[in-house]
């Protein structure tokens, strides 16, 4: 609860100090916001010399910190679309500002029709470009593309040139500084990002009815798949080992037949030595010698893990099958990963706002910059000089025209902008905490509500009512400190793991090989301890949720019964994957198929008006749908695997705590009891 109010209070003070517009909205060399305020319909900023933004990373870290490119910059409404550059000097004897220059692509302080300024006093104060060319809104700036028509060399005006540069040359340090190729040009170079949006969207109008109608079937057999399992589980189970066999026995006869066919090839690893060509090897005897003989081993060990784990696969099946019959009397419980979903969506959401608003604490800091340090003397202009852009004039520096008001950073000098990387690791650190808490907690409920299906003696009658809110209740009122403990020792290691992969990455190109191979098997072994911490933690909410007991105590007890009875953890667990993957594949693979066929028109459906040639895309539904369809199975199994584990758990338990006698009767069903050769003593009548 501390961390709690302490992430409540990092929350409201990024929430008052921090301004998101920064990275929203561009700003002019003002200092104002376009597309906001005065420039509501301005929202697209334009580079007066895109050559001084040396890169491309440059103009995309504008677009996450401000004004860095050192130029002026103005608010337009729209971007240019066409080339075009102030003619030589010789051409502009006596000429008026208003024949050459744009009133919108000025700095909106300056008007053309009243200024005594000449052509070249415009420029060199920089108040209007001295060129533009056809260029792209990209996050609201406008960045030239040069793979559209527009750059076509026949569409390039043969003046357009910069001083000492030719057509092409001109082109090419546009290009340079602008990083074509880059991330910014495979935004606007390939398509409109805005243009192919807008079309996805109209697909989406067009066809989310049948979008939802595609998520209703998965959701559908993805329900009517785990409700029948208690009648399929041993015919699928079964059918399903009997294939992997299968597929074992045509390896084995396809190694040999290829081995045999090569009977007369005088090729041998000797002769063929090392190469990159897979395909040489296959002509080499041996190699289907190797691969039958692996083979062989593997089938073999397979059909003895068979025979003599016939009773334990017999056991699992029994399991899932109970696990059915749970869902049947318990349908509420399906539908719990939706609250899982909506708590981390929400801690999400949290993380991410404050994460946001905690980037941009702090005013943004204007420094005095000459532009152009070879007009004039600039010495007058002292180091780490601030500004404010709203009243700057450059007219304080009459020796130095090209000095500007230019933003350089965010103010770092309050106590809460000295320790905003702390303020963002407490962040990170909370979030993970409360993401595996909310996980936690949808573990411990759904244990608790199987639990309560297991160790009810006569099923459905003392079942309890509405199990599932009932074990919600009881783990937020009993349980809160044992889920939160667990997810602080899962959150500290995924913490150390993250700071892993900081110091990797932030000291990648300084590793040597002994250090990469030493940050490489701490990577592995912290991640292998998560997935163990993970395991032990399920099984620990399972035992919190049966018995109530504190973590610790809970973990012991669940780690010591696993280990106990490891085959049949081992047995259980396998044939639960196996059978859970083929229902996913079955789900996932059926609704796409239909979405497929529907939606590329090889399906008509009579009586509708949609048409599969309105859709500009038809691949963005199918892919919404299988998406969707995953998602879907991926919730109700997640629910059904979470039976399983805890019947088995409670079905360890049963075994262990009772013996059938009146006083201690099992709690399993018969099935199970038939399996292992128990069954419940009558009570003596006297």
């Amino acid at each position: 609860m501390l961390v709690i109010g302490g992430y409540m209070v990092v929350g409201v003070l990024a929430w008052l100090y921090g301004d998101p517009r920064h990275v929203l909205y561009p700003r002019n060399s003002t200092g104002m916001f376009c597309g906001m305020g005065q420039n509501k319909d301005r929202p697209s900023i334009l580079y007066f010399d895109i050559l001084k933004c040396a890169t491309a990373t440059n103009i995309m870290a504008a677009a996450l910190q401000g004004l860095q490119c050192p130029t002026t910059q103005v608010c337009v409404k729209t971007c240019p679309s066409q080339f075009w550059i102030l003619p030589p000097s010789a051409d502009l004897s006596g000429a008026k500002p208003a024949d050459f220059f744009n009133q919108e692509y000025c700095v909106p302080s300056f008007q053309l029709k009243d200024t005594k300024y000449s052509v070249r006093d415009i420029v060199d104060k920089r108040l209007c470009p001295l060129f533009y060319m056809p260029t792209t809104s990209v996050l609201g700036r406008c960045l030239p593309s040069f793979g559209g028509n527009a750059y076509n060399p026949s569409n390039i005006p043969t003046n357009f040139s910069l001083p000492g540069l030719s057509v092409n040359e001109t082109l090419a340090a546009i290009k340079n500084a602008t990083g074509a190729g880059g991330a910014t040009n495979d935004i606007t170079n390939s398509f409109n990002i805005k243009d192919v949006g807008l079309r996805i969207f109209e697909d989406f109008a067009k066809s989310w009815q049948w979008i939802v109608a595609g998520l209703v079937i998965a959701m559908v057999v993805s329900v009517l798949f785990l409700l029948l399992l208690r009648f399929t589980a041993p015919v699928l189970v079964w059918v399903l080992i009997i294939g992997v066999l299968a597929v074992g026995a045509f390896g084995i006869w396809y190694c040999y037949n290829e081995y045999m066919s090569l009977a007369s090839s005088n090729l041998s690893f000797s002769n063929v030595g090392l190469t990159n060509n897979v395909q040489v090897y296959l002509q080499v005897r041996d190699t289907w010698l190797a691969f039958l003989i692996i083979l062989c081993i593997v089938e073999a060990v397979l059909l003895l893990a068979l025979i003599f784990l016939r009773t334990r696969i017999l056991i699992a099946i029994a399991l899932i099958q109970e696990t059915s019959k749970a869902l049947g009397h318990m349908m509420s419980t399906l539908f719990y990963p939706v609250i899982t979903f909506v708590l981390l969506l929400v801690c999400v959401s949290y993380w991410g706002i404050t994460a946001l608003y905690l980037a941009t604490s702090g005013a943004p800091v204007y420094k005095v910059v000459a532009m152009n340090t070879s007009q004039g003397d600039c010495s007058v202009i002292r180091a780490n000089q601030t500004c404010d852009p709203e009243t700057f004039n450059s007219t304080q520096y009459p020796t130095c025209p090209s000095a500007s008001c230019v933003f350089i950073n965010y103010n770092s000098e309050g106590l809460l902008q000295r320790n905003l990387f702390n303020l963002q690791i407490y962040n990170v650190f909370a979030f993970l905490w409360c993401v595996n808490f909310v996980i936690a907690l949808g573990h411990c409920t759904l244990a608790g509500a199987f639990g309560s299906y297991y160790w009810a003696f006569t099923k459905p009658a003392d079942i309890p009512t509405f199990p599932l809110i009932q074990s919600f209740m009881r783990a937020l009122r009993y349980h809160v400190g044992s889920l939160a403990f667990g997810a602080l020792i899962l959150t500290l290691v995924q913490m150390v793991r993250i700071i892993l992969e900081y110091l990797d990455h932030k000291f990648k190109e300084a590793q040597n090989p002994c250090t990469r191979f030493i940050m490489c098997c701490l990577k592995c072994c912290f991640w292998c301890l998560e997935k163990f911490i993970k395991f032990i933690n399920r099984n620990a909410y399972i035992m919190i949720a049966i018995y109530g007991k504190n973590f610790c105590v809970s973990a012991k007890n669940a780690f010591s019964l696993l280990m106990r009875n490891i085959v049949r953890v081992v047995v259980l667990d396998k044939v639960t994957d196996l059978l859970l993957f083929f229902g996913k594949l079955l789900v996932v693979g059926g609704v796409g198929v239909l979405a497929f066929f529907f939606f590329s028109g090889r399906i008509q459906t009579p009586g509708t008006t949609f048409q599969t040639a309105a859709l500009n895309y038809y691949w963005m539904p199918i892919i919404t749908v299988v998406f969707g369809a995953y998602m879907i199975a991926h919730g109700f199994f997640s629910v059904y695997n979470m039976g399983v584990d805890t019947l088995f758990l409670c079905f360890l338990e049963d075994l262990e705590r009772n013996d059938g006698s009146p006083q201690k009767p099992y709690f399993m069903s018969k099935n199970l009891m038939k399996i292992l050769n128990k069954k419940n003593k009558a009570p003596k009548t006297d």
